[in-house]
């Protein structure tokens, strides 16, 4: 199972986009394990899930979308709130999931969708804004983002709340529900559920 405590090995070239796009690899391959999963095996890759996606889009939006809305030829606002709402419309299916558990009558149905949202979403931003930020954003600085990208990570929620969803709300809200689902994780994990 991927460890989505480390989302990704840190290596002294690692760039913003190289940790992204590594990571988008292992939403991707979290989705197959829970939907090919069953049992505690799938309900494990389900919680993984959910915390990686829950981390990733948070960092996303509090770093690179503001980021990419003020690079030159990115289509600024527009591109940005487009993946906003890609990212929210995610958020609204998989807090759902969460509350009806992967034994729910549709979970099935709704991982699929979910799954094709998610992944559809992570394209257009290896497609659109990574690309930009490779060509306008200086190497070094895009080596420091994944720093701030990892701390961000560090701090954010680990399942999705409807009271964070924008980059505002997630610096203000965040640290405390990310303190409270950090506590519910390893409560989780300890007895087995």
């Amino acid at each position: 199972m991927p460890d989505t405590d480390t989302p990704a090995t840190p290596g002294p070239d690692e760039d913003v986009v190289d940790l992204l796009l590594a990571q988008h690899a292992q939403i991707e391959e979290l989705f197959l394990l829970v939907i090919g999963g069953t049992g505690q095996d799938r309900r494990d890759a389900f919680d993984d899930l959910v915390r990686l996606l829950a981390v990733h889009e948070t960092a996303e939006e509090e770093i690179i979308h503001p980021l990419a809305r003020d690079l030159p030829g990115g289509g600024g606002d527009p591109m940005v709130e487009d993946r906003m709402d890609e990212e929210r419309r995610a958020n609204e299916t998989l807090k759902t999931l969460v509350e009806g558990g992967v034994d729910a009558d549709s979970f099935d149905t709704a991982i699929i969708l979910l799954r094709d949202v998610v992944l559809t979403h992570a394209r257009y931003e290896e497609r659109y804004e990574f690309p930009l930020l490779r060509q306008h954003v200086p190497a070094a600085r895009l080596r420091s983002l994944a720093a701030a990208v990892r701390a961000a990570q560090n701090t954010a929620p680990t399942r999705p709340h409807p009271i964070a969803r924008s980059a505002k709300a997630n610096l203000a809200v965040g640290p405390a529900l990310a303190v409270i689902d950090r506590v519910r994780d390893r409560v989780r994990k300890s007895s087995g559920s």
